[in-house]
């Protein structure tokens, strides 16, 4: 009893040793020996078949254990792994995600992981071992190589390096954040990646990123009210970008502000004496103290853009007569107190003015502003942009004033109208008799507008001509018109955008015109004709559209001498190449 006692102990304690010898004695009866062979005798040709059966497999499982030497001799994975991939494809995968938490790492005594883990292993050895007996060696060969081959494609790295983001210059990350400011602005973007990480919060916050900000609803949708909890926060953070962010800023926009619009102002004021360029678009409550904040410390701003925004107009006047000197850009919107302004700037107030825009809104009606043309020309000799959108200049004369240059440096004229205008050849001329350097006119709505009147101008590389009559009611128009052959000769060189829409200039007119246009000149520059809804025809066409390569816009909606499937938007030059096959 005691033996059987202590074999059963043998046998519990020590299953190991009897495992190893199992698998010795399985290794001799594999290993080849000649000695085997001629200890056997007469019973040799038993253990023949079962010896040729293991030679066989002998290949094999020498194969497995050189793999399993070479698995143990294999250096610990540094920092990354590089797989090729489909097509050439480099795949970079990290050794914290590849290994932290797999199944190759030991777990915690006493867990339940561990004897999943276990019982998987137990699977995973079984099932190896049956495929390693019934297995070719040539299947075998290839896991093998490619396990070789990946861990050649170990690359050195740092061991303190634990992602890529960490190794990344920073020059390349603020690189690529300037592309994504530069599309979608530096807000909220910028303060989002900030957070990332030490590193992207670095790139982040240089100046470079924070030269151009638009910032529009901040925590509350368009058109709630603010909690005072929520407007203090806003005040905290507009304060804290202005202190910390803003320091290089250049042009700022802010949009959709009904409170706190001169709070930020102020701010924006004291801490950014490099501002140049303000917008404030669809914005209420900016009262005259924030002009005087902009008037004691920013001393370099030159653009003022209120389109669409509610302010005292008393605060911008007292700003214009103390600091008007230093404006170059100002537009805003028509409203009832506007004129004051356009009288302040008529006065001398901004002598170096260059942009000015006069607007309203598309549905708005009959919104008359008086000018005094002269007095503007006097006051405002370097004006390279003026605009009147939507508005009807209502033009004045100065009794005794001397004989002006015009505008010398003018190079953009807009008058254009969704309504009636009143704007005749004289009112034209008299606006632009002296700007020989003119290369945008748009007269849109201006129906009195002439030909002869367009040929008299005194500039003569005139580059973009908007023409077109889109108002709904064709009263007191005259139901045929002559001339535009003049405006195609006279322009033909230079003319890049056309639009004549609603034009109602005769067939042969119109034959004529585009055959200037053709044939005026070798210089292939026009990019953009508008057509709709005049009295084209075929042969008019055909001539315009054989010559002018460059052209890739082409608007032949609407037009009556057309076919049906002709009377569409042609765009691209793919496009109006096929319109001239169908043509012939």
């Amino acid at each position: 009893m005691k033996l059987m006692v202590k074999t059963n102990k043998q046998h519990m304690m020590d299953p190991p040793e009897a495992e190893a010898s199992t698998n010795t004695e399985r290794r001799e009866d594999t290993a080849p020996s000649t000695s085997n062979a001629s200890d056997q005798g007469e019973d040799g040709p038993k253990p023949k078949k079962a010896s040729l059966k293991r030679k066989a497999d002998k290949p094999t499982n020498a194969k497995t254990k050189k793999h399993k030497k070479a698995r143990v001799s294999r250096p610990v994975p540094l920092g990354y792994t590089v797989h090729q991939g489909e097509d050439m494809l480099l795949v970079i995968s990290s050794s914290t995600s590849q290994y932290d938490g797999s199944a190759w790492t030991p777990p915690k005594k006493g867990s339940k992981k561990k004897k999943k883990l276990m019982k998987g292993k137990v699977k995973t050895n079984q099932i190896k071992k049956k495929k390693t007996v019934c297995a070719k060696p040539k299947v075998n060969s290839i896991p093998v190589a490619k396990e070789e081959e990946d861990i050649n494609l170990f690359l050195p790295q740092k061991a303190a390096d634990h992602r890529w983001g960490q190794s990344l210059p920073e020059e390349v990350l603020i690189s690529i954040f300037q592309m994504v400011v530069d599309q979608d602005g530096a807000v909220p973007f910028l303060c989002r990646v900030g957070r990332v990480c030490r590193l992207w919060n670095a790139a982040a916050s240089s100046p470079v990123l924070w030269r151009k900000v638009t910032i529009g609803h901040c925590w509350i949708a368009a058109g709630k009210s603010q909690l005072p909890k929520t407007e203090k926060r806003v005040k905290e953070t507009f304060h804290w970008l202005a202190q910390n962010r803003f320091s290089h800023l250049r042009d700022f926009s802010l949009c959709h502000w009904t409170k706190n619009v001169t709070y930020a102002i102020e701010v924006l004021s004291q801490f950014c004496p490099h501002l140049c360029s303000l917008k404030l678009s669809y914005c209420t409550g900016l009262t005259a103290k924030a002009f005087h904040s902009l008037g004691l410390h920013s001393r370099s701003l030159q653009s003022i853009n209120l389109q669409y925004s509610e302010f005292q107009v008393e605060g911008l006047l007292e700003y214009l007569e103390n600091h008007g000197s230093q404006i170059k850009q100002i537009l805003l919107t028509h409203g009832m107190k506007n004129d004051r302004l356009l009288n302040a700037i008529s006065r001398g107030h901004c002598p170096d003015l260059e942009v000015l825009e006069v607007n309203t809104k598309l549905d708005s009606k009959y919104c008359e502003l008086p000018v005094c043309i002269q007095a503007l020309q006097m006051a405002c000799p370097k004006l390279k942009t003026f605009r009147m959108l939507n508005v009807r200049p209502l033009l004045k004369m100065m009794r005794n004033a001397d004989s002006t240059a015009g505008f010398p440096l003018l190079e953009e004229l807009c008058i254009a109208t969704t309504s009636f205008s009143y704007m005749t050849d004289k009112d034209l001329w008299d606006i632009l008799f002296g700007s020989t350097k003119l290369r945008v006119l748009d007269l849109r709505g201006c129906s009195r507008i002439t030909p002869s009147g367009l040929a008299t101008l005194p500039c003569l590389e005139l580059e973009c001509l908007f023409w077109g009559q889109y108002f709904s009611s064709n009263v007191g128009l005259p139901s045929s018109k002559k001339g535009l052959h003049l405006v195609t000769q006279k322009w033909s060189r230079t003319l890049q955008q056309l639009d004549i829409a609603n034009q109602l200039f005769t067939e042969e007119d119109l034959e004529m015109a585009m055959g200037h246009l053709a044939h005026g000149t070798d210089v292939d520059t026009l990019r953009s004709l508008n057509l709709s809804g005049t009295r084209i025809t075929p042969p008019a066409l055909r001539p315009v559209i054989g010559q002018m390569t460059a052209l890739n816009y082409l608007n032949l909606s609407s037009c009556r001498y057309l076919r049906r499937g002709l009377k569409r938007i042609y765009r691209g030059q793919e496009d109006i190449r096929q319109l001239l096959d169908e043509l012939f």
